[in-house]
């Protein structure tokens, strides 16, 4: 959130030729982007297939916009707040005013809470509503206009916890939840547009948010949350790529759904045990 009340802008400059792949030519708009996190992560992979990138998020992520100007991207930063609607209007006014369009939005911006219900104060779910819902439903609302006459892609960033119930998450796992519902509803609101909305559901993933536990993790723990990820622990690049398939044309008849990542629904029924085996 700017202190002065109007985001800071940070441009780096545009390639002369755009690179020749699945987003050149467009334009991105990714919310909640930091050095390290997932949001970081999917503006490096769609600014390094082509797409000029536009993001949003408390803080800037300097080491970020950084390896952006490395790579010749077109990166264009405003420090702004989804749970705020006049930041929302400015990024997208911005945006337009640089690149002169959007074609993709990636609504990653999302904060996390573990806390037991019988503590949870109204002033906790008010924040964990305002970004994680609502922060989607305005930045959604926004664009619209932009991209009513050019079709384009919606990505929101959901959770296996919208999926799935996990002690001590019901909060965020409620906001998780109205993302997915969401996503399904506005996809049919929004498929006369041409414009296609749909989401990813990843399990834990290292960023800043997930290592915060590292202190607690005790060699028990740890064996318990790998039991839980089949695949193992995901990466930001992980889930970059999914978004980037998603987003670009070769997407163009999938909407609606929202894509599970490193985990699967289990039952853990104990068949050999059963069995006799």
């Amino acid at each position: 959130m700017s202190t002065e009340g109007q985001p800071q802008i940070v441009l780096a400059t545009r390639p002369e030729r755009a690179l020749s792949q699945r987003f050149a030519d467009k334009v991105a708009l990714v919310t909640g982007a930091s050095d390290r996190g997932i949001g970081g992560a999917i503006a490096e992979r769609l600014a390094a297939e082509g797409a000029a990138i536009s993001m949003i998020s408390r803080h800037e992520p300097d080491r970020l916009m950084q390896r952006l100007r490395e790579n010749s991207a077109a990166a264009l930063f405003t420090t702004g707040d989804v749970a705020r609607t006049e930041d929302v209007a400015h990024v997208v006014e911005t945006t337009i005013d640089r690149f002169g369009q959007i074609d993709v939005l990636v609504n990653n911006a999302g904060i996390e809470l573990a806390e037991p219900l019988a503590t949870l104060s109204d002033e906790q779910w008010t924040e964990l509503l305002q970004v994680n819902l609502t922060g989607v439903l305005r930045m959604s609302r926004a664009v619209l206009e932009h991209m009513d006459s050019r079709g384009g892609a919606i990505v929101n960033i959901a959770s296996v916890l919208g999926l799935a119930g996990s002690a001590g998450l019901a909060a965020y796992s409620a906001t998780k939840a109205g993302v997915i519902g969401m996503t399904q509803s506005l996809a049919l609101e929004l498929a006369p547009k041409g414009i296609r909305v749909v989401a990813v559901a990843p399990a834990m993933v290292k960023t800043p948010m997930a290592t915060r536990y590292a202190p607690n993790m005790t060699a028990e723990v740890w064996e318990r949350i790998q039991q839980s990820h089949p695949l193992g622990i995901g990466r930001p690049a992980d889930v970059a790529a999914a978004v980037a398939f998603l987003a670009s044309d070769e997407a163009r008849w999938i909407t609606g759904i929202t894509l599970p990542m490193g985990w699967t629904p289990a039952f853990p029924l104990p068949v050999d045990d059963m069995l006799g085996r």
